[in-house]
């Protein structure tokens, strides 16, 4: 029987098109990427589950992997949700302090006050997410700790979710032997693994495009504030080379990620790309055809991304430029029309590594991918909650705490 390791931290990215499980372990110095795995996901569609056992199943397969590489069970996991039913919205609490040091006691009675709103019987929440602490009228306060003054006012991000939704994707976790120690919001969790702390000041748009849904997190100072879920994807690409050419949707993918382009200029290409049609016959097809019908859809895409950070904006966010990650992002030409249509700064988001965070005998190219950015964020994410728990009381870790006691109590349900 394997050894379980304590220290073993596994981010679980369960996507419509694959279940990513990343493994890291926890060190003196943070935390060290030891083991990835990846495998295709049936039971999902646009993020939501549809099919528990055929989820649960993938599930299993995509953490063997883990196994099958460390030796070492895989028993929890900080997995990562995301889907059209998540919802979003801003809040407002405030706590007395009557003229002395602010202590955590007091940030935790703001951030309650903040969060006592009333949610409809069908959704829960899943972060609460301060945006900034104003103490005595001065805002722009990281953390009030330790200052003194009268009155504490925060400005808190709700990010809620439906409760049959969140409660399938823990069945299926469950299901696979799986025990949630915390649910993370995707795009949230692609955010540590791709973002620098110079972007989330200046004011970025992380976009994260998944098979199913566009996950959007736009950040500003240095806080999150907001998110969105748009439902397209990189499907919507490999289904129109299926109609479009007449292949199955499998060879439609695998010519989309070995032959496609976003890039009109790559029209003139006299290539032939070999393909098994739906008969089973291999056939030659001009790699022009192919990109005529992957630009218009691409560009489309982007087109309705950039119709989101627009409201986004006009609602008083500004953002300054954009990185795209996920898989889809990895279509040739996919950065370059983004920063076109959308004329700004765009770059594609692979995950982050030091030296030091890698496992002896790995290579960063071995989940340097923006595949992985979300499996490498949860576990940062959850490196990052382990050490805040560990030190007294931090708000990031009593948090956690909180949101481990929710998903106990409505898997019970």
């Amino acid at each position: 029987m394997a050894k379980r390791n304590d220290n073993l931290i596994v981010g679980l990215d369960i996507g419509t098109t694959k279940i990513c499980a990343i493994a890291g372990q926890l060190t003196e110095d943070g935390v060290e990427i030891i083991a990835a795995s990846s495998n295709p996901s049936t039971g999902m569609r646009k993020g939501v589950v549809i099919d528990i056992e055929a989820a649960a199943a993938s599930i299993r397969k995509a953490v063997a992997g883990i196994t099958e590489q460390t030796g070492l069970p895989v028993q929890d996991a900080y997995v990562g949700i995301a889907g059209s039913h998540i919802k979003s919205f801003n809040s407002y609490g405030a706590a007395g302090i009557k003229g002395r040091e602010v202590t955590r006691a007091d940030v935790d009675r703001a951030i309650e006050s903040a969060s006592s709103m009333y949610l409809p019987g069908d959704r829960e929440t899943i972060h609460v997410l301060p945006t900034d602490f104003i103490l005595d009228g001065q805002a722009g306060i990281k953390d009030p700790v330790g200052m003194t003054g009268s009155r504490l006012e925060v400005k808190v991000y709700i990010i809620t979710g439906a409760m049959p939704s969140v409660q399938n994707l823990l069945k299926c976790c469950e299901r696979a032997g799986i025990n949630v120690i915390d649910i993370v919001l995707q795009p949230l969790a692609s955010s540590e693994a791709t973002l620098t702390d110079e972007e989330r000041d200046m004011g970025i748009a992380l976009v994260d495009i998944g098979g199913g849904t566009t996950d959007i997190a736009v950040y500003k100072d240095g806080w999150l504030a907001h998110t969105s879920v748009i439902g397209i994807g990189g499907n919507h690409v490999t289904n129109d080379i299926s109609v479009g050419l007449r292949l199955s949707f499998q060879e439609a993918e695998r010519i989309k990620k070995a032959y496609g382009s976003a890039m009109l200029s790559d029209i003139n290409d006299i290539t032939e790309v070999d393909a098994v049609s739906i008969d089973g016959q291999v056939r030659g097809i001009p790699r022009k055809y192919l990109i005529e019908v992957i630009h218009p859809r691409a560009n489309e895409m982007i087109e309705i991304i950039g119709a989101e950070l627009t409201k986004i904006q006009e609602d008083g966010t500004p953002v300054g430029g954009m990185v795209l990650t996920g898989g889809a992002s990895l279509l040739k030409g996919m950065g370059s029309v983004a920063e076109a249509v959308l004329a700004m700064p765009v770059r594609i988001g692979y995950p982050a590594f030091s030296p030091e965070q890698l496992h002896q005998g790995l290579s960063a190219g071995e989940f340097n991918s923006p595949v992985y950015a979300t499996g490498v964020g949860l576990v940062m994410y959850a490196a990052q909650a382990a050490g805040a728990a560990g030190a007294s009381g931090h708000l990031v870790g009593r948090m956690m705490s909180a949101m481990t006691d929710w998903l106990r109590s409505i898997v019970g349900k």
